[in-house]
């Protein structure tokens, strides 16, 4: 039993050691597999440990921000649809006011691709407040 949560946590094992590594094309590569990490770790683990993560290291090359906010925007069917895409607004809003105007245009991208899967409601209370 102990084997397999061993197992599951390899895959965030690692994708924490590669977003802290030196080189940045290990960064990147890591940040284009986040859906892979995300699959294997599942919704709750990715809205409660994987999301949380990536929030708090969003300080990064511009490329690999941008990288980033890309795949956070395809992430909802990821955190468990709809009702839970609010838990990708955190990073999204962090990644929306970093200095390059190509990082902050595709989290802005994100964002709205977002919203459009919210009802006007949801929109009003999660994206108002941004």
């Amino acid at each position: 039993m102990a084997n397999a949560e061993e197992d599951s946590l390899y895959p965030i094992a690692v994708l924490i050691d590669e977003l802290r590594n030196e080189d940045v094309q290990l960064r990147l590569n890591s940040i284009k597999k986040l859906n892979t990490i995300a699959l294997a770790l599942g919704v709750e683990r990715t809205r409660t440990e994987l999301i949380p993560f990536l929030t708090d290291t969003i300080e990064d090359e511009d490329e690999v921000l941008w990288a980033l906010a890309e795949q956070l925007g395809h992430f909802i069917p990821l955190v468990g649809g709809p009702e839970y895409a609010s838990c990708l607004l955190p990073p999204l809003e962090n990644l929306a006011t970093v200095e390059e105007t190509v990082v902050r245009e595709k989290a802005t991208e994100s964002l709205k691709m977002i919203a459009a899967e919210h009802s006007p409601a949801d929109v009003e209370t999660h994206f108002a407040p941004l």
